[in-house]
């Protein structure tokens, strides 16, 4: 009679810093032990030392301890939002950082007299909600960085629709109380407050705008034809620079590194179902693609372009025909 075997069921880790899917209870898990720590602008856990000033950064701390998986609830140390016991004649009071998170330092100075005079009025300018670039390469198991999602991307194609619950204001810890600046919902304890629902909806966040300064690695389409002596490959690339565009040929691949106008760079290696000649392969930089002329070693018919994708279906030879 034949047995069958259950498969492994998913379960989510609650130790914080990992939080994530496993069905190997003996997987190895990187963790915090310790609670956050939230104080004079500065954020952090007790179980290591690494400090930051912004709650994102402070979301992207590496977890300091190794061990395994847990399922059970995650128990924590109240939020720390002070540095020092305090003695019985000083008094916290709140001191604001960037973006409007709040913290707790001691009383040194008088508090200064309110102004009767109305505040000078400000106009609100929104800014535009950051997007992935199109086009851009995505990692499997890449986070979402919208605040308040913890999707994680599978991998392959990624969809056209998407949707992604998130925050988009920025947290506020304020006499004890935890929430967003762009909802009204408030709770004492941080376990409960990174549980709170989002409140707006879009496309997931898992790479980001690129800074200044810093390279965007994106994806390239690509396509081939071949005749009795050569592969003809182009890659779809808008606005190559050509100054510093490189392509090196061997004989079983070709290494591309292309940059593109707004920060973006495609770099890959593509192993060659057959052998070419690199002296006698070029390639060209055009308005909308880079084309590739790889002089074949032999006259074998290429069924694919890339060793790894072998289909064994059979391609014939020629340019294909045009309507």
């Amino acid at each position: 009679m034949a047995t069958t075997t259950e498969a492994p069921v998913e379960q989510k880790c609650t130790h914080k810093g990992c939080e994530r899917t496993f069905t190997d209870p003996n997987e190895i898990c990187y963790y915090h032990p310790g609670a956050p720590i939230f104080h004079e602008g500065q954020k952090g856990w007790q179980c290591c030392k690494q400090r930051v000033l912004t709650f994102d950064e402070f979301l992207a701390i590496p977890p300091c301890t190794e061990g395994r998986h847990d399922t059970s609830a995650a128990v924590l140390a109240p939020v720390q939002t002070s540095g020092l016991n305090l003695g019985p004649n000083e008094v916290p009071v709140p001191s604001s950082s960037f973006g409007g998170v709040e913290s707790y330092g001691l009383a040194s100075k008088p508090l200064p007299k309110v102004s009767t005079a109305p505040p000078p009025k400000v106009e609100k300018v929104e800014k535009p909600l950051e997007q992935d670039p199109v086009g851009v390469t995505v990692q499997k198991g890449a986070k979402c960085k919208r605040l308040g999602c913890r999707a994680e991307f599978p991998g392959g194609e990624r969809p056209q629709h998407e949707k992604c619950v998130f925050h988009p204001g920025v947290p506020i810890f304020h006499e004890g109380s935890k929430g967003y600046s762009c909802c009204k919902r408030r709770v004492l304890e941080f376990e409960e407050f990174l549980k709170i629902k989002g409140c707006a909806e879009n496309r997931h966040l898992y790479v980001g705008e690129p800074k200044q300064g810093e390279e965007l690695v994106t994806s390239c389409r690509s396509d081939f034809y071949q005749t009795w002596g050569n592969v003809i490959v182009s890659l779809f690339a808008k606005k190559v620079d050509k100054d510093t565009a490189v392509i090196k040929f061997a004989e079983k691949e070709i290494e591309v590194d292309v940059k593109m106008d707004g920060g973006k760079r495609f770099k890959q290696v593509y192993p060659l179902y057959g052998p070419i000649d690199p002296e006698k392969s070029t390639f060209k930089v055009m308005g909308t693609k880079v084309e590739m002329n790889l002089k074949k070693a032999d006259t074998t018919s290429w069924p694919t372009l890339r060793s790894d994708e072998v289909t064994g279906e059979i391609i014939q030879i020629g340019k294909p025909a045009t309507a």
